[in-house]
């Protein structure tokens, strides 16, 4: 299988689906787990590293997980792969561009993933669209398990699972929840939000997790401790709790928007819509702060029905022949989003393109589903 036939299209669980699914783009579970009787990854030889690499793949290519697995040699492969991974949230940067053997199995439909050498020996991640913690963690356990039953992973009966990071220890998993809250940002609210993550002890990170900024408004909110919580409460507190409460935050930010702030409100999807419809250069940074005041624009007509000007000509648009259409989509959104990110475009037109050419075919690709 080659990245191409998936390249084209958006993951399923960024497919706009899913419980609260305007707020909350997807929900990951995360385990991180090593062999037994193998050093960890930073005092590993190659050979050691290889060994590891060769066991855990033949364990994982057996998962039942009724779709189809393919795995690609991160080392071997090509820098313009390993970015598209990293877009598509298959991969870290870290693992990507780390050193020595590594690997990622990867199931086609893209719920799936099992980084190989990466921090840990093993790293294995379920993602859903929306809000399914729970559905998550049913799954990632099942899989754990089907992978536990072939290999034997380093345990403590005292610290649980043993991990290179201590902030790992314990249970292992990381609960991670990528949330939209460009609401929150434009009424001046965003830093509350990360204050209060900060004294619940979460890590709030950027689109691409660790080390990258929020971009498009897109945030990652996790749990930042392992050691001493169960798995049960760290979800049950995560989906119950924690974040109905951000997404209650951010809709009360987008009705301020509507009842008071309606002109700066249609101001900011006007020159969304103007700039986006219009421009032959765009770039990744611009592109995605822009899609993002449409997607509030159609997730608060989805919502509240007629609202603004500005959004209601955003969400019914009229054809040639002068007969209202169907407006855009959440998904087309988010298609647009992820499709247009710089290793997706040249993954997807069949070579590689400076910074300008990226940007004209990225403007391109905008106008062309704006405009329809």
């Amino acid at each position: 299988m080659k990245l191409t036939d998936i390249s084209g299209n958006i993951n399923e669980w960024f497919d706009g689906t899913g419980p609260l699914a305007d707020v909350v783009i997807s929900s990951r579970i995360r385990l991180a787990r090593n062999l037994a009787g193998h050093k960890f990854l930073s005092r590993c030889s190659n050979t050691e590293k290889s060994a590891i690499l060769e066991k855990l793949k033949d364990a994982l290519m057996e998962l039942p997980l009724g779709d189809e697995i393919f795995y690609i040699g991160i080392d071997k492969a090509p820098v313009l792969d390993r970015n598209f991974l990293v877009e598509r949230h298959l991969i870290s940067r870290h693992h990507a561009f780390g050193k020595g053997p590594r690997g990622v199995v990867i199931a086609k439909r893209e719920f799936f993933t099992a980084m190989i050498n990466e921090e840990d020996h093993l790293r294995i991640q379920v993602l859903k669209g929306g809000l399914q913690l729970s559905q998550c963690a049913e799954q990632i356990n099942q899989i754990d398990d089907s992978i536990e039953n072939k290999v034997d992973y380093a345990f403590s009966p005292r610290y649980g699972y043993l991990t290179a990071c201590p902030t790992n220890l314990g249970t292992g998993i990381r609960v991670s929840v990528m949330l939209h809250l460009p609401a929150l940002k434009m009424t001046g609210h965003i830093e509350k939000f990360f204050n209060s993550a900060r004294s619940m002890n979460l890590a709030v990170r950027g689109l691409f997790g660790e080390g990258t900024e929020a971009a498009g408004d897109f945030y990652q909110i996790s749990n930042q401790v392992t050691l001493g919580i169960s798995e049960e409460d760290i979800v049950s507190s995560f989906e119950k709790t924690i974040i109905p409460e951000i997404v209650e935050y951010e809709n009360a930010a987008r009705n301020q928007l509507v009842d008071k702030e309606a002109n700066l409100l249609d101001d900011k999807i006007s020159r969304a819509m103007a700039l986006l419809g219009n421009a032959q250069l765009i770039s990744s940074q611009e592109a995605l702060f822009l899609l993002s005041h449409l997607r509030m624009g159609i997730n608060i007509h989805e919502r509240m029905g007629s609202s603004t000007p500005a959004i209601d000509r955003l969400c019914t648009r009229k054809s040639s022949g002068k007969k209202k259409s169907e407006g855009l989509s959440i998904k087309t959104i988010n298609r647009l989003f992820m499709l247009t990110l710089p290793a997706h475009l040249q993954l997807n037109c069949g070579k590689s393109l400076d910074p300008a050419g990226r940007d004209t075919l990225r403007a391109q690709i905008i106008r062309s589903a704006l405009n329809q």
